[in-house]
């Protein structure tokens, strides 16, 4: 059997751990977190980076930090998931849903030009496949109409948007703020676990602040205050050092995953080629300004009975591809208190995307088996 994904050992993995444990402080911000920190700080340029149990604990931080309240209005892709939104509701905002692009899963600048209103507070992209939105024209939006801008970088770690000037930078270092994802799906794992990023340094003591339960005790551990206390809002979002240790084993190997991720994303690309020309189906395109961290390998089929049919097919060969996102604006959560509203591309990727199986160790013989089953399953169809 051929899963979606699987979790991967790639060096120091259960030594770091072992560390950890014998270090005597395996609830966070030890040596590996701060080695974490420090990692992505330098490596990609954050301002100040610090971990959290999850992408979503992440989101949730930032919704806190641009201080939403009841009725501002946050801009959001249709085609996420639900942790995009659900972080702003929690703070009472409005979602507003805006769609993709006809040809891409990311969200379509055009369409939040025209959803932004005095009541507009945030922009969300979501870099769906580690791929960039047109973070030159959103960020131009918000400087416009004074907006903060979040990046939903779940699945963008090692990708990177360049600029009409030729200014390359790291997603996630680009917004006002940034959330990343280690869960086991992701190119970079720790089980479950996440980052937010702060990119202005005026909100660096408030976001340690509401990482430690809304008290300063980071401040009270540098030694900057003789004692600590429940000073604001927060929650309990740090991470154990031990998932920390795994995590930063993780990162030593970075350029290896991502050497090894390129090269199965490449298989897949060429191999399938073949089918796109014929119309068959639509591959991934990555724009000008974007690079490719190889998060994911999806297809696109024509429409919903020939996805589900070559689920079926592949299922019973022992291949387990899966669908993705169902679009927010057609969840029982919105439809509660909302009226439908047509979000057509995002609509077509729900019914016609499909994710192919995608990890570190995934054979070289187990790919070309997948794609193989699927020429297969063209082929029968034309007959």
């Amino acid at each position: 059997m051929i899963p979606f994904n699987k979790p991967f050992i790639v060096g120091n993995e259960l030594k770091y751990i072992e560390e950890a444990v014998k270090s005597g402080k395996i609830s966070g911000d030890g040596i590996f977190t701060k080695k974490c920190h420090t990692f992505f700080e330098e490596k990609f340029g954050f301002q100040k980076a610090l971990l959290t149990t999850s992408c979503t604990d992440a989101l949730e931080m930032a919704a806190i930090l641009c201080d939403i309240q009841p009725g501002d209005e946050v801009i959001v892709p249709s085609y996420t998931f639900v942790s995009s939104a659900n972080a702003f509701v929690l703070r009472g905002a409005k979602i507003v849903f805006v769609d993709s692009y006809p040809d891409n899963p990311n969200i379509d600048p055009a369409e939040i030009e025209k959803h932004i209103t005095e009541k507009t507070k945030v922009i969300v992209p979501v870099h769906y496949a580690g791929v960039a939105c047109d973070m030159e024209k959103i960020m131009a939006l918000a400087k416009k109409h004074n907006l903060f801008v979040v990046e939903d970088a779940a699945q963008a770690i090692d990708s990177y948007y360049t600029f009409s000037d030729g200014t390359k930078k790291a997603l996630g270092s680009i917004g006002d703020f940034a959330a990343f994802s280690f869960h086991e799906t992701k190119n970079i794992i720790c089980g479950e676990g996440g980052m937010l990023v702060i990119n202005n340094p005026e909100y660096n003591v408030r976001a340690e602040i509401i990482r430690e339960k809304g008290t300063n005790r980071s401040a009270f551990f540098r030694g900057e205050v003789n004692k600590y206390g429940w000073v604001d809002l927060g929650s309990s979002f740090l991470p154990s050092e031990i998932l920390s240790a795994f995590l930063y084993a993780q990162l030593e190997n970075l350029g290896t995953i991502q050497e090894k991720r390129i090269r199965i994303w490449k298989e897949y690309y060429n191999s399938l080629l073949t089918l796109q020309e014929k119309g068959c189906i639509t591959l991934p395109d990555i724009p000008a300004f974007a690079t490719n961290n190889a998060h994911m390998f999806y297809i696109i089929c024509r429409n919903y009975e020939e996805r589900s049919n070559l689920i079926q097919f592949l299922k019973t060969k022992e291949i387990h591809p899966v669908f993705h996102y169902l679009s927010l604006n057609k969840s029982d959560f919105f439809l509660k208190d909302n009226s439908p509203i047509d979000i057509p591309n995002s609509d077509h990727f729900t019914d016609c995307l499909l994710r192919l199986p995608f990890y570190y160790e995934l054979e070289e013989a187990e790919q070309k088996n997948i794609n193989s089953l699927i020429h297969e399953y063209y082929s029968l169809l034309e007959k």
